[in-house]
């Protein structure tokens, strides 16, 4: 398995540079945090949701559409997403003059749509996350480019662009907490961070309703869920894949997994103290580290990260009628 190397990951960073932002962090130290946030001895967000197209896809969408040689531009490609790897082809696709054909669930949110179609792809909507998966497939099997939303090298690497700007821009990070759809983000997050600090903790996090990577881990393999229940419909993966599965296992040292209540409230701290208006798969990492890792983790330098934003105001309301009740 040939995993990123520091060398490829700069190469990479130099491809996007320009192209791509340099998302900011921000250190969680005001007053307002204080009777939120575990007895750490920081806590850094970075606010990779300001990104272009609204999520760190973007990184390894645009690295994959610049592999691509003349046939395959003309080609176009396919991608499968509940929203942002779907957003991300759209403007990488965009940018670069290529088609994009997008399979999503026919219960996204209808920003995303629009949002997608506003970038020149073609939407085409299917009643579960696991059909769109299979429509994507077979569109790619005659023809286009499959821009797979986790599983890939491109994929892989742009997030290692992310990991690495990371630890550049917050050196002290010692815990590193990353959310997990299909393993895209954390397999190159952890393996630039693991290169780069060895010493450093790098943990996953999931909701219970979309845990294959946690599954797998137990298992040794990638598996596969029989459904997919969860708010958080851009960690929705209905499986783990042998790449993005093989490079996490080697690098993540442990996967926690979070309810959707919890998310629910990491999204409001993240309204009522930044103004951020959070998807819950942004909300992730900080429901971690408030839920599950509270307890172990004072004393450490802990880094998360607020990884998309593509959310309509109409269904961040519904969501946030159902934590009131």
């Amino acid at each position: 398995m040939s995993i990123p190397n520091l060398s490829a990951i700069e190469t990479a960073a130099k491809q996007l540079d320009g192209v791509l932002l340099e998302t900011p962090v921000l250190s969680l130290a005001s007053a307002r945090w204080e009777s939120v946030l575990p007895d750490c001895a920081s806590v850094t967000v970075k606010l990779e949701l300001f990104q272009q197209a609204g999520s760190f896809k973007a990184r390894g969408a645009y690295l994959g559409i610049l592999q691509l040689d003349a046939d395959q531009r003309a080609a176009g490609v396919v991608a499968a997403s509940g929203g942002n790897h779907a957003l991300a082809v759209s403007w990488a696709a965009q940018a670069a003059g290529v088609d994009a054909l997008i399979c999503m669930p026919r219960a996204v949110d209808p920003s995303r749509i629009a949002g997608c179609e506003a970038l020149g792809a073609t939407v085409q909507l299917y009643d579960t996350m696991a059909d769109a998966f299979a429509a994507m497939n077979a569109c790619a099997d005659v023809g286009r480019t499959l821009m797979h939303p986790f599983e890939g090298a491109h994929m892989t690497l742009g997030a290692a662009t992310c990991g690495a700007q990371y630890q550049r821009q917050a050196p002290q990070v010692d815990t590193y907490v990353v959310p997990i759809g299909g393993g895209g983000l954390i397999s190159g997050m952890a393996c630039a961070i693991k290169q780069l600090k060895p010493a450093a903790t790098v943990i996953g996090v999931e909701p219970f309703g979309a845990d294959s990577m946690y599954q797998s881990f137990a298992a040794g393999v990638p598996v596969t869920l029989d459904r997919v229940d969860t708010i958080a419909d851009s960690l929705g993966a209905p499986y783990a894949m042998p790449y993005s599965y093989g490079v996490a296992a080697a690098h993540v040292d442990r996967i926690v997994r979070v309810a959707d209540t919890e998310m629910l409230r990491a999204m409001d701290h993240y309204q009522r103290n930044l103004r951020i208006t959070a998807e819950p798969a942004c909300a992730a990492s900080l429901a971690a580290i408030l839920g599950p890792l509270r307890d172990e983790l004072k004393g450490r330098h802990v880094g998360i990260i607020a990884c998309g934003s593509n959310i309509s105001l109409t269904r961040y309301a519904e969501l946030m009628g159902e934590l009131a009740q």
